[in-house]
Order: structure tokens, then sequence, then C-alpha cells
């Protein structure tokens, strides 16, 4: 009830300017390959990366989960004002809208059947990961998600016929995704690594609390944890690196969260890189098909062009700070409060380019 009364809710409460920056920027020696496209940002307040489709009742309370309708309603809303005239388009996410696109990718080719449609998660690939303390705690609070906004009607019902409710992860609705596909994702994810495999619940004592906020204050056990997170994301990829033929992916060392969306880890002097390409190079050489890609950072340590941006709780509404080279970088990296993903990077990208 409390979140249904915020931005993180409702759209009644959301400052109507946005920033379009990164891979929705309009400057071409900003975002080489997509200033000249269409762009549209989604907001995001569902808490179920526009799956849900319930309403709840308990007597005092009537709260109405729909966002599966908004979803369908914004892109039918779309479709007379240009989108279905597209000869190409991608659907792209940041974190929770990174995982809207693993859930909407195919539906969302199918809406546009004379388009060459791809799809792109960042910071999107939520592992089904044990926590330290070896409990599903992110598994139980998105069984919790599904239950309470009906989300499984929605999900893939090929992927629901072998998994049920396990299909709202990624790494199991992924392999039942036609669309071309690219996975941005760090193997250090700091959403992940808060609050999937360090969860408070999982960290009383605060043993972790900082490691969480400075990697190099991690200790060897730590590191050691973080390594095995980062190899069970490249093992639940395997099967997607190996068959994908149209598929890509950016999975890259830095301590960070969402990164195609601000303009100094999208395409900068600075930027990330693999192979010395930064995250926009490679997203454009794979969107249209001017090489393969699917980078692998080296693990942590090794990489040193990374930002590593580290959230720091005590900063209000979920902004963030890290240094950029001698720079400071304010962020807006997500939280995740157990019930769904809160803030405002959150979101869903629809971009087009008429012939």
């Amino acid at each position: 009830m409390d979140r249904a009364r915020t931005s993180h809710g409702s759209t009644n409460y959301m400052n109507e300017w946005a920033i379009f920056s990164g891979i929705l920027s309009n400057n071409a020696s900003l975002n080489p390959d997509f200033y000249n496209w269409n762009r549209v940002k989604l907001r995001y307040c569902d808490g179920a990366s526009f799956a849900g489709d319930a309403k709840f009742a308990n007597g005092t309370s009537l709260l109405y989960f729909r966002g599966q309708k908004i979803w369908e309603a914004i892109v039918l809303d779309l479709l007379p004002r240009g989108l279905e005239n597209a000869h190409k388009a991608l659907l792209a996410g940041c974190s929770a809208g990174g995982l809207a696109t693993f859930l909407h990718c195919d539906n969302f080719t199918r809406m546009l059947p004379n388009a060459s449609v791809k799809c792109l998660s960042d910071g999107g690939f939520f592992l089904d990961e044990r926590d330290v303390s070896f409990n599903h705690t992110i598994r139980s609070n998105f069984e919790d998600i599904i239950s309470l906004q009906g989300v499984e009607k929605n999900l893939d019902h090929r992927c629901t016929l072998d998994h049920h409710k396990l299909c709202f992860f990624p790494s199991y609705a992924l392999k039942y995704i036609t669309t071309p596909f690219f996975v941005l994702n760090s193997a250090y994810d700091t959403v992940q690594f808060h609050h999937i495999l360090v969860p408070p619940s999982a960290d009383v004592e605060g043993k972790w609390n900082h490691c969480k906020h400075d990697p190099a204050a991690c200790n060897g056990n730590q590191i050691a944890v973080l390594q095995g997170f980062r190899r069970d994301m490249l093992k639940a990829l395997g099967p997607f690196l190996k068959v994908s033929q149209g598929g890509g992916t950016f999975i890259n060392s830095c301590v960070a969260h969402c990164q195609s969306n601000l303009q100094e880890t999208w395409f900068s002097v600075d930027s990330p890189r693999i192979y010395n390409r930064t995250i926009a190079e490679a997203i454009g050489d794979w969107y249209f098909s001017r090489r393969e890609t699917k980078d692998i950072d080296c693990g942590y340590p090794c990489e040193k062009t990374c930002h590593n941006l580290i959230p720091l709780p005590q900063v209000p509404e979920c902004a963030k700070c890290g240094s950029v080279g001698n720079k400071t970088l304010t962020s807006q990296a997500d939280s995740y409060d157990g019930f769904g993903f809160k803030c405002s990077l959150s979101l869903i990208l629809v971009v087009w380019l008429l012939s």
C-alpha cells in the first residue's frame, strides 16, 4: 500500500521530465548507431516487470495490478503513431525493465510482423541463486510476486510447461525466446550482489557491509563467493552462448547495475570496454550484424576500464555515486524491496527506425 502512493507504484507521483542519455541520446557523437531513431521510455511502476494482471482485496484495501495490460495498451497506442511502419525496432530495458524484455520480447516481435526486431536486456539477467545463507530468498520473493499479481498466465506457455513459475527468471525463459536477443550485464551486478546473493536477511551481523560498498575491502572468502556468482552467471548463459545464432552478450566485470542509459558507461572516452569495444559499439555491431558479439570480460579485478559504481545506502531516493576517472558520477541504481524493483531506472524502452 505504501508503494502505491509513491512514484514506485503510480505514475501520479512521477516526475514529468526524464533524461534521455546513453542509448536514448539524440546526439550522433554520443550514440552513433541509434541517435536518429524514434525513442520511447515506458515508465515502470507495477512491481512485476509489466507482467501482472490481478486484483488484490483484503476487506480494507483494494489494489489493481495491471502491468500486462499497461504494456499492451502502450504498444497498441504507439502502433498508429508510427511504430507499425517501423523498418527496424529494438525493445530494451534496464533492471526490472531488463527482465521485462525477456518476458515480452517475442510478443513485441509478433506485434511488428514487418519489422526487423531485436531485444536487449541491461542488468536484467537475474539468477535463481541461493544467498550466502543457502536460502532461496529471491525465488521466494519472485514466487510471492507471481502469486499476488497473477503473473504465471502471462509467461511463455512452452516454458511454464517445463518450469512453471521459474520462467519469471531469465535463465529459464531465455531458451524459449526466438527473437534475436542481447544480454548486457555485469558479472558482479550490484543489485544481485546486494539483494540476491547477500540480502539483509542473510547478513544480519553486517559482515558484508564493507565489501558491498567497496570491493577492495572484500576478504578472500568474500571474493571467492563473488567469483562463484560470476561462474554461475556464465554457466546459466552457457546454452545461449553455444546455440544462439543471432544472440549477443556483453558480460563485464564492473561492479555496477544498468549501463546502457548512462552516457559515461554507454559511449565515452573512458567507458568500460571488452576487447577495446564500448558497450555502444558492441550492441551496434550486434544489432546491425557487423560482427559477432559474444563478449565476456575477465574476472574482477583484472578489468581496468570499469567505473565500479557502488550503491551508497545513505543517499536518498536511490541516488548513488561512483568515481569516473577524476569525476563523480551520480546514478540511480535500483534497489529491491522484496516485492518488486523500485527505482526509476527500472524501465523498458521501445526504439524504432522508419525506412
